[in-house]
């Protein structure tokens, strides 16, 4: 009776937990569906963007790539917007989505918005990170190269540098730049001794 009863509650449990996914999830498609909303009304006046066709696919993953084209296409490279760690975290999940579903080119251009909106978001090292890597996946290695470097350039103090400069290693060896891999390498084993970057920047040196 008492395993039958530890069973029935957690059943109930089990069920409340679903429905509160259920909630999550609904609530944040909304929100993006709000933003996207929001975001064309704000560029009304600006260049015409591309019109989502696919906003009432229903999820997440489907609004916020339109939306953060959209931004791409019509932000001034200067421009940003006042911090909003809400805002900013559904737009960075929405740009990460789209590596999970392999669509590299929109997500280069997710990411490649919310760093035109928001330069100095908590995210913003991330999002430099993993524009390179969407870069990389696409096979433009100048462009992978520029935003990898930019990593250190611009967030010197992130988690993701000593990374970042493992992956500009590289790349710069995969077009050829020999010269510059030796001190990229060396750099990442100087500067971030002890870091996995620093261990395969070590191997691969000895490869040289």
């Amino acid at each position: 009776m008492q395993l039958q009863q530890m069973q029935d509650q957690l059943s109930r449990q089990q069920g409340i937990i679903e429905e509160l996914q259920n909630d999550v999830s609904r609530m944040k498609q909304e929100n993006l569906e709000r933003y996207q909303d929001l975001d064309r009304r704000i560029n009304s006046g600006a260049a015409p963007a591309a019109t989502p066709d696919n906003s009432s696919g229903g999820g997440a993953s489907n609004a916020a790539p339109d939306a953060a084209a959209g931004a791409a296409a019509q932000q001034p490279a200067a421009s940003s917007e006042p911090g909003d760690p809400a805002k900013e975290k559904l737009y960075y999940d929405a740009a990460f989505d789209l590596i999970k579903q392999k669509d590299f080119d929109k997500a280069s251009q997710a990411f490649s918005a919310f760093l035109r909106k928001y330069p100095n978001s908590q995210y913003a090292g991330n999002a430099q990170y993993w524009l390179g890597e969407v870069n990389l996946a696409k096979g433009d290695l100048p462009a992978a190269s520029q935003a990898f470097a930019q990593v250190s350039q611009k967030y010197p103090k992130h988690s993701k540098v000593p990374d970042s400069l493992y992956k500009l290693a590289d790349v710069e060896r995969r077009m050829g730049h020999t010269d510059k891999v030796k001190g990229i390498l060396q750099q990442v084993i100087t500067q971030y001794p002890g870091t996995s970057a620093a261990q395969l920047a070590q191997r691969d040196l000895q490869k040289l």
